[in-house]
């Protein structure tokens, strides 16, 4: 017996008997020698991990374009804040951990330049609509390792898929992500957007922060205990609905004063001048393209409007702005 068929045997002797165990996993889409060494939940943390998606996290959007200061989340810093929630919740119900990591860290590997800003462009433009959930998988699938993809478990595909609050993912693991993905997002947003003087604590809704706790560290830590105590020795991932409540409650303040606020987000609308001429240059000039989108164009299988779709969603902000220079801004001839 290798290491990893120890670690799969640990599993089921340790793990909860509602958790997904890797021994059962449905597979990948293309079969492949396992590992002796790790679980196939485990290879797939790894290849996200070192996955050219997965360090262009580092610049896109979190919730502020460009913001000037060096502690405010990036795309990445958020990805894993989210993965630390989620194992948290995971080892405390005795799920599995590496599944749950795995999720975490892929979950928004789609996302566009500028944040959800930019997704709204592609989703107007694409006449097959853009969603960067879709996307992340698009990424694991189709696009990583010049079109050959990572080849991931289902398990993981599933959970990064369906991450959004109103999907429903297949595995408890899943669940703990798409909950964690919201007890991150809202925090750490709240954080800095407190941090950048747009809201202040007291600005947020009493109902709510007397609830959930008067800091940052006070209400994650009232969300994941709330998760843990209700979801315990349950085929299930639940939250207390007080407590749900007041997290959706913080959520709304957010969108109303933060993420849809205009004078917080006027920089937003700066965005579509950059992806929709990329979008349409890019539509014209095919040839440009990664060649496997070229080949797959031409073999039918993909839509122009999608391949289109996959470059510029891949592209993080600072390339987006100095493609767009390249392409758009005309250079001053200099007489030597």
């Amino acid at each position: 017996m290798n290491i990893r068929e120890k670690q799969e045997q640990s599993e089921k002797e340790l793990l909860s008997p509602y958790a997904a165990l890797s021994i059962n996993t449905k597979g990948r889409e293309r079969p492949e020698m396992e590992c002796e060494i790790r679980t196939c939940f485990q290879r797939d943390r790894d290849r996200i991990l070192h996955s050219k998606a997965f360090r262009r996290l580092k610049d896109k959007t979190q919730v502020f374009l460009s913001p000037k200061g060096d502690h405010y989340r990036t795309r990445l810093v958020h990805t894993l804040e989210v993965s630390q929630n989620a194992r948290t919740i995971a080892r405390a119900l005795n799920l599995n951990e590496l599944l749950t990591e795995a999720i975490a860290l892929g979950h928004d590997l789609g996302h566009t330049p500028f944040g959800h800003a930019g997704e709204n462009v592609l989703n107007d433009m694409n006449p097959h609509g853009f969603r960067h959930s879709e996307q992340s998988v698009r990424v694991v699938q189709y696009l990583e390792k010049d079109g050959r993809g990572l080849n991931l478990t289902w398990e993981v595909r599933d959970g990064m898929r369906n991450h959004s609050i109103k999907s429903c993912p297949a595995t408890l693991e899943g669940k703990i992500v798409r909950l964690a993905d919201k007890i991150a997002y809202i925090n750490h947003d709240i954080d800095d957007s407190i941090r950048g003087n747009v809201i202040t604590e007291d600005d947020l809704p009493k109902e709510c922060t007397e609830i959930l706790g008067h800091t940052f560290r006070e209400r994650v830590n009232t969300m994941i205990l709330d998760i843990v105590n209700h979801s315990e020795n349950k085929n299930d991932i639940c939250m207390s609905e007080e407590v749900y409540r007041a997290m959706f409650g913080l959520r709304d303040f957010m969108f109303e004063h933060v993420y849809t606020d205009l004078d917080t987000k006027k920089e937003e609308g700066k965005v579509e001048h950059i992806i929709a001429p990329l979008y349409e240059y890019y539509m014209k000039h095919l040839e440009l393209l990664p060649q496997y989108s070229q080949e797959r164009i031409r073999q039918g299988t993909e839509s122009r409007e999608q391949a289109v779709c996959d470059y510029i969603a891949g592209m993080t902000d600072h390339y987006a702005i100095e493609t767009y220079k390249e392409i758009f801004i005309p250079k001053f001839w200099i007489i030597r």
